[in-house]
């Protein structure tokens, strides 16, 4: 029991991306466990090309997420998870940070459908499985939302994001070109588009994430029961420019937010990286009021 409660204790203490990170990684171990027993329960749960195969078992558009194909596979697209989710957190709420990541998910798993019906035969995919297209999300999102940041490539290189963004989609496309995995290049290219576009409107100030997020909600709810007394809350701890022009906040209020402003001004042009200490706990406390 101490082994299971030290468990439970350390899953407790991860934030959003620790947790998710956590759960795809259990879930492809278990799901590489079952199929030695029965091999056939794999293509239960992994998104099958082509329309008909897919409506279906509708539910594999986001199952085919927590599959994986191999050991590296699932290594690099965690590793890239958590540490694009790490960076997500510093400006933004858990529940963004899960909406881009599951939407992202969402429409690889479409646009894969979408392809292989209309280019039957192209590709070598039979059936798609992995989190790419949700970690293409949060990593285009983080590579649009502050693409002169830097990171260190494999310890020994420095790289831009926008550089390093750029690169993988040159990748991508050569892989469909010569199919090589171009079932799910596709599906990267669609995630990488979700995150690319949640980055520009949000850097206008325009949360479209709560937009997903709100329409997932509803879905859910249509299979909840509505207590007569019950509030739906869906205040975002979000960190973004403030264009509600008709408000007249306190003093104070517009003060903080000028300088939310000028920070992620700062993170724009020049990168994460270039911020103080000061204005990096200054940045992450906001995010949390």
């Amino acid at each position: 029991m101490d082994f299971v409660d030290n468990i439970k204790l350390k899953y407790a203490t991860l934030n959003v991306s620790g947790k998710l990170v956590a759960v795809i990684s259990i879930t492809t171990l278990l799901f590489w466990l079952l199929g030695l027993i029965y091999p056939p329960i794999t293509a239960w749960f992994a998104l099958p090309s082509r329309f008909v195969p897919a409506i279906l078992q509708p539910w594999s558009w986001l199952t085919y997420g927590f599959l994986h194909g191999g050991i590296f596979h699932l290594l690099i697209n965690m590793l890239v998870l958590y540490f694009t989710g790490q960076m997500m957190l510093n400006l933004f709420s858990g529940r963004q940070f899960l909406t881009l990541f599951f939407t992202g998910i969402v429409a690889g798993g479409l646009v894969f459908t979408l392809v292989s019906e209309l280019f039957v035969g192209f590709f070598s995919n039979n059936v798609l499985v992995g989190a790419s297209a949700g970690v293409y999300a949060t990593l285009f999102f983080i590579c649009s939302y502050m693409p002169e940041t830097q990171v260190r490539l494999f310890f020994i290189l420095n790289v831009k994001l926008k550089y390093l963004a750029i690169a993988l989609i040159v990748f991508d496309i050569i892989a469909i070109l010569t199919n090589n995995n171009a079932g799910g290049s596709v599906a990267h290219l669609a995630g990488a588009a979700v995150g690319y576009y949640s980055a520009t409107r949000m850097k206008a100030g325009i949360d479209i994430l709560e937009g997903f997020a709100g329409f997932g909600d509803s879905m859910v709810n249509l299979f909840k029961p509505k207590p007569k007394s019950a509030k739906t809350n869906r205040n975002m701890k979000t960190v973004y420019r403030n264009t509600n022009k008709t408000s007249t906040p306190k003093k104070s209020a517009s003060d903080h937010q000028k300088r939310v402003d000028a920070i992620l001004d700062k993170i724009s042009a020049s990168g994460y990286e270039c911020l103080s200490r000061e204005e990096k706990d200054f940045l992450f406390q906001a995010g949390k009021d």
